[in-house]
């Protein structure tokens, strides 16, 4: 009876901790700004994964996926500006990332197991971005914006790029893995801090 309590309790920590952070993940999507020295404006920075990835550390990376999806559902329902085709990707994306990142610190609670695991999880969607991008987002978005319009904007920034996968593999693909690298410091940084409280242990 014990037992069953403390799975109950368990359980309900995991419901709340997981809403809690996917609340602040679709906040942070809000956070975004440009790097236009680096990436045309279309395309916005935010670290609105670094919830989804401090929830599968703390419960496993389902509740990694569930913010990610969550944020997602609510970002389309609220302010969405590509028909859901944006939300799918960053969902797809952030997922990928999440997922190796918890599976391996779920069954080897170190930091070298998560870091692996993040580093894992950022290189497959980093290389899964190109053909999301290529094959998904850019064909919807080029119903509001001309591909030579969008070859140009990374023109502007490198003249020499000609073409659509040319400019994904330069400047989308590298762009998401340190995207995910950026979130994977940040976790390291403040997981240690904030994991009793998610847990329950304080």
């Amino acid at each position: 009876m014990k037992q069953l309590t403390k799975t109950k309790k368990i359980n309900v920590r995991k419901i709340a901790g997981t809403g809690v952070l996917s609340a602040l993940a679709y906040v942070l999507m809000f956070l975004e700004f440009p790097i236009p020295m680096f990436i045309p404006n279309f395309i916005k920075f935010d670290v609105s994964e670094l919830p989804a990835l401090i929830a599968s550390f703390a419960y496993g990376p389902v509740s990694g996926v569930f913010v990610c999806l969550i944020k997602n559902l609510l970002n389309l329902l609220i302010k969405s500006s590509t028909g859901g085709v944006g939300e799918l990707s960053n969902f797809i994306l952030g997922a990928l990332f999440v997922i190796p990142a918890g599976i391996l610190y779920k069954y080897r609670k170190t930091r070298s197991a998560a870091a692996l695991g993040s580093i894992l999880g950022a290189l497959l969607s980093a290389i899964l971005s190109f053909f999301t991008n290529y094959y998904v987002v850019y064909p919807i978005y080029t119903k509001f914006m001309p591909m030579e319009a969008i070859i140009g904007a990374y023109k502007a920034i490198l003249p020499s790029v000609d073409s659509l996968k040319e400019a994904l593999i330069i400047f989308n693909v590298p762009f998401t893995f340190c995207k995910f690298a950026i979130v994977t410091v940040v976790t390291f940084i403040i997981y240690k801090r904030i994991s009793p409280i998610l847990k329950g242990k304080i």
